[in-house]
């Protein structure tokens, strides 16, 4: 009787671990998470999120899968809003469509305020974790930050300071409204064109100028209708690899922080090659030829600043960018340049 009580006990015990594991299999069925970007497979930004796949499938054992789509069409704008209907889970943003979710963001793009990589690694060392709160608090998760080089002026003919570029038609894009706003105000003359617009607006002459990165500009090939670049940085260009909460709550909670620091490592390779990337994309388009860079002098350099940056102060104050924000990476880079 003994024994057979102990046998059923064994055979319930089998069967409830049994019953449990193909429960447990069952919440563990493979999970796909669909992330978007606007650059071409071949751009760095392409190979690097190749890489980042494949290292989620390895390290998950195929329980969750990084579908990526390259060139995807539509405005930054019109990812954040597919992303907000879980469309895709994610996407690769720049510093400027982040700002739809977190104002503080843009004050990273303000023109002309940081000026180089010292002072941008000093600001985001101390702002970091402030925008990566600011936009949890929003539903979103921010995986990883990246510098991508710096955003110049390209152009029809030549542009050394601030008035040449003001006889110009500037394209920016229609969800840059602060920039839009904050150029028009400044007396530049604003178009707003979508990134897969820019090549007909400029091969079609409604637009004569744009600020991107150099490398967008190359793997784009823009530069065929906008061949001179000034010399100046006009503002960091930065990405960001943003999720919904829902999508990354799909993820299960074990593989969370493994997947989440292979972003963060994959972000770092990424910001140690582009400095060379972004040489490289300037010398393929020199080497192509019909491409000049207008380098600036230090007189012409201090009339950007004069003009530019002397009317920055105003727009904050009609909230054009974030007032605390501003406030804080101005008194950052002051303390960084005495320092120097």
């Amino acid at each position: 009787m003994v024994r057979s009580l102990k046998k059923a006990g064994c055979m319930c015990a089998a069967l409830f671990l049994m019953l449990a594991g193909g429960l447990y299999a069952q919440r563990q069925r493979p999970v796909t998470i669909t992330l978007a970007s606007a650059l071409p497979r071949n751009s760095l930004w392409g190979r690097s999120l190749d890489r980042i796949a494949a290292d989620w499938i390895r390290t998950t054992n195929g329980e969750v899968t990084l579908r990526i789509l390259h060139q995807y069409p539509g405005s930054e704008g019109e990812y954040m809003m597919k992303l907000r209907q879980d469309k895709i889970q994610g996407a690769v943003f720049t510093s400027i469509a982040l700002n739809s979710i977190a104002p503080e963001v843009m004050a990273l793009s303000i023109p002309l305020l940081i000026r180089n990589n010292g002072e941008l690694d000093t600001v985001l060392r101390e702002i970091r974790p402030i925008l990566d709160s600011k936009i949890e608090e929003k539903g979103f998760v921010n995986l990883a930050w990246a510098k991508a080089g710096w955003i110049k002026v390209f152009s029809r003919s030549p542009v050394r300071v601030p008035n040449d570029l003001r006889r110009l038609r500037l394209a920016t894009s229609p969800d840059e409204k602060e920039l839009f706003d904050a150029f028009e105000q400044m007396g530049f003359q604003m178009v707003g064109v979508t990134i897969p617009d820019t090549v007909q607006f400029l091969n079609s002459g409604r637009v004569d100028a744009i600020y991107q990165s150099p490398i967008s500009v190359n793997a784009l090939q823009l530069y065929r209708m906008a061949g001179n670049m000034c010399s100046i940085n006009i503002a960091p260009f930065m990405g960001g690899v943003l999720m919904s909460r829902v999508g990354w709550e799909r993820v299960p909670e074990r593989h969370r922080p493994a997947l989440r620091e292979i972003i963060r490592k994959a972000g770092l390779d990424f910001e140690n090659s582009f400095q060379k990337s972004e040489e490289d994309a300037i010398a393929d388009m020199k080497r192509i030829g019909g491409f000049t860079i207008n380098e600036i002098t230090p007189a012409e350099e201090q009339e950007w600043y004069r003009d530019i940056g002397g009317a920055i102060p105003g727009l904050v104050a009609k909230n054009i960018f974030n007032r605390e924000m501003y406030q804080r990476i101005v008194g950052i880079l002051e303390n960084y340049r005495r320092s120097r």
